[in-house]
């Protein structure tokens, strides 16, 4: 086996051991005798257990949102809005332990790479398709955000709660969330139903396997962001450091000026004193002659 058949098979075997036991019921051990391996080869390839589920979930992350990217590119919200829900259960169904790992309580091993970070990031692209709608609706445009986080998070919930029960299938499901994020509480259909449009070009069931090399390309340009990222927080601290001494010295010339500025006063009043204490002599000197 070359190395980067014995990478994916790693990956694919912790992937299974995590979506069953989650991170901490999941052992280097375990991982390398299901791999009929040493515990070495798995610390080589990936650096430990922290390393490997950082790749098991980004790979579902971007899996995912590639699919519900691809569903909001339909031309009519509607559509957009019923192929995206689709695309959800699709994935949940075809990508079971996939979407069992994303929905565990997040591991500090998963770095932004949790459920509650991809629905957000999903809110965002549903965010502007719903800005759009709303302006051309007349209505705030400003509200899209609290919107976007409302209608996601009730197709998000609905697919964990569907993740175990499976029934009513995925389209039914599908038609009744559209029917009521569509229609609302006042206008459900009795008998919802996905559109013919979406049923003719559903959305793919499962996203096309990626090359090893691109795996490595996807890797790299993520450790490229980071990288990018960790710069400019660094740029970041650093300008509020600057910002932090010129403000610190600011301030310290300000005081040293009031403090200049006391003194003078101090002196201007002691001047004075001196003038009114020898006016006041000179004025006794006079009564007595």
């Amino acid at each position: 086996m070359t190395g980067r058949e014995r990478r994916e098979q790693l990956i694919q075997i912790s992937r299974t051991l995590f979506a069953e036991k989650g991170f901490d019921g999941t052992s280097i051990e375990e991982i390398a005798a299901t791999a009929q391996v040493s515990k070495p080869v798995v610390y080589e390839h990936f650096g430990g257990k922290e390393g490997l589920y950082a790749v098991v979930v980004d790979r579902e992350m971007q899996k995912l949102l590639g699919m519900i990217t691809e569903a909001l590119a339909a031309s009519h919200s509607l559509i957009k809005l019923e192929r995206a829900a689709l695309a959800l259960l699709m994935y949940i169904e075809e990508s079971s332990e996939g979407f069992r790992i994303l929905v565990r309580d997040s591991h500090a091993a998963s770095g932004t790479g949790t459920f509650a970070s991809l629905i957000s990031e999903i809110a965002s692209q549903v965010e502007d398709v719903l800005a759009d709608e709303f302006a051309a609706r007349g209505y705030d445009p400003k509200l899209a955000p609290m919107y976007a986080q409302m209608l996601v998070g009730m197709v998000a919930l609905t697919g964990q709660w569907w993740l175990d029960v499976r029934k009513p299938g995925r389209e039914e499901v599908a038609a009744h969330l559209v029917n009521l994020a569509w229609n609302g509480l006042t206008g459900l259909n009795p008998q919802p139903a996905i559109s013919a449009t979406t049923r003719a070009d559903p959305p793919a069931v499962s996203a096309p396997r990626a090359s090893e090399k691109e795996l490595r390309e996807l890797e790299k340009a993520r450790d490229k962001e980071l990288k990018e990222a960790e710069k400019v927080r660094q740029r970041e601290l650093k300008e509020a450091e600057k910002a932090r001494v010129r403000d610190l010295k600011e301030r310290e010339r300000l005081l040293k000026d009031a403090e200049k500025a006391r003194e003078r006063e101090d002196k201007l009043r002691q001047r004075e004193a001196r003038l009114a204490e020898r006016a006041a002599r000179l004025e006794q000197a006079d009564q007595s002659d």
